[in-house]
């Protein structure tokens, strides 16, 4: 019988529902902890941001497809689109957009409820899951192992032992409070404070609009403001407007409107102004990125990982949550498969899980951190970043293999050391140049404010919003 015989995941949001599918490959049983019920239909209290704009990028579909075969498939037969990026979508970096060509990416567009229930299904579905509703309450153990789970649910408070307990609850995650109670270190934490706000409302879609060419529509600017309009099931588009340092899109109707003509695409602005809508725009705000560190100490506790935003939890205007997870639940695969008996499970994950962290956490943050107004360390190589990637921008308005090595570097595809290649550098050179008296995609007649090009966020930059619990 394998050393670990029961898990318990606290959480069952996308991260959750991953890790307990891994886990059913090396435990006799997993106990799946929501607080929220298994039974929910549309948007979950514990994701409130689930009523905005999701995306998952292709590594991470890839991801999900290979723990849940057909992944892609059912959710296209649900009303999913399944679009090529850059094929039937449509980029604008800075104001201007990336040259349309093959990517060989796949974009799966639908809403966080359909992406959510569509995994819980198939995961819940597996003999070795146990479905409990209820709220974790305390770790039992020591500094040296945690033992058990207090979870609290309509028959009280319960105490379930475990080998393994994953915290998978999210940005409000009491693991530190938890650990530093029985006496283990809690993790270091890095918060950049960025003060984001957005705004989502859906509009009914009409044949014909934007010639039926585009499945999704992203927009970044210069300003910290950015927009972006995905075709969901129901025939609907989901339109999101986001702004950074308080800069936060209305949401009345006027003010949504205003916020949308302000952005460099026109596109976005087209779909609010000649669709229908289908209610009213909904705010929400997140104010820092989080990350924290349990590769740095010593000794981490055996028996209990976190996994998910309750260990990253990165911009989500950059779209990489989900995919991140998914990376996350791989290395926990990856490190079971290789010593899924010895000790020191934990220490291991993080140190596995700590290369697709480190890229996602460099990429935001040196994104959060091109906005002057935004506070941290800035080194030289932070400025130089920052001017290269405006000219990978404006070379990818006219170089369709800028484009491609760019998307497939924000789909976490390839690694971001593909934009420095020499012979992508030389093109970026050449073909900036090029491009930097191209026409904008702006009409200056459309009300706003008519905002300038130029360098916006690095490989990674979509607007998705989205947690994890």
């Amino acid at each position: 019988m394998n050393e670990t015989r029961h898990a318990v995941v606290l959480g069952a949001g996308i991260a959750g529902l991953l890790a307990a599918r891994v886990l059913t490959e090396h435990c006799a049983q997993v106990t799946l902890v929501e607080r929220d019920g298994f039974d929910v239909e549309g948007i979950r209290k514990g994701v409130p941001q689930a009523r905005h704009l999701h995306g998952l990028l292709d590594r991470g579909r890839a991801i999900i497809e290979e723990l849940v075969p057909g992944f892609t498939a059912e959710l296209a037969a649900r009303g999913a689109t399944v679009a090529e990026a850059l094929v039937d979508t449509r980029w604008y970096l800075g104001g201007l957009r990336a040259a349309p060509t093959s990517t060989g990416l796949t974009s799966l567009i639908a809403t966080r409820p359909l992406l959510e229930s569509v995994l819980r299904e198939r995961v819940s579905a597996l003999p070795a899951i146990r479905m409990v509703t209820g709220t974790g309450r305390g770790l039992i153990g020591d500094a040296r192992r945690i033992r058990a789970v207090v979870i609290s649910g309509a028959a009280g408070e319960e105490t379930h032992a475990a080998d393994l307990v994953v915290d998978t609850t999210g940005r409000g995650s009491r693991a530190s409070v938890w650990l530093t109670a029985l006496g283990a270190q809690a993790p270091d934490e890095q918060r950049i404070e960025v003060d984001l706000g957005y705004a989502s409302r859906f509009y009914r879609r009409t044949e014909g609009q934007l010639d039926d060419q585009a499945s999704v529509i992203i927009s970044t600017g210069t300003d910290g403001r950015g927009g972006g309009a995905i075709r969901v099931e129901g025939d609907r588009w989901h339109v999101t407007l986001a702004g950074i340092l308080g800069d936060h899109p209305p949401t009345d109707p006027d003010g949504f409107a205003r916020f949308a003509a302000s952005l460099a695409a026109p596109d976005i602005d087209d779909i609010v102004r000649s669709s229908e809508p289908l209610g009213d725009a909904v705010p929400h705000r997140f104010r820092s990125p989080v990350r924290r560190r349990y590769s740095r100490r010593a000794a981490v506790p055996d028996g209990f990982l976190m996994l998910g935003d309750a260990l990253c939890s990165v911009n989500p205007l950059y779209a990489q949550g989900m995919a991140v997870a998914a990376q996350q639940a791989i290395a926990l695969r990856e490190c079971l498969r290789a010593d899924g008996r010895g000790p020191g499970l934990p220490a291991r994950f993080y140190a596995a899980a700590d290369s697709a962290l480190d890229v996602a956490w460099q990429m935001s943050t040196g994104a959060d951190l091109a906005h002057p107004g935004v506070a941290g360390p800035r080194t030289a190589r932070t400025r130089l970043t920052k001017a290269y990637l405006a000219r990978v921008h404006r070379a990818a308005h006219v170089d369709p293999r800028v484009a491609r090595t760019f998307l497939r570097v924000a789909n976490l595809v390839e690694p971001p050391a593909a934009l420095v290649h020499p012979l992508l550098v030389g093109r970026v050179l050449l073909r900036a140049n090029a491009s930097a008296n191209a026409p904008q995609f702006i009409r200056p007649s459309r009300p706003g404010p008519v905002r300038a090009p130029g360098p916006s966020t690095p490989p990674g930059s979509q607007h998705h919003i989205h947690s994890d619990h």
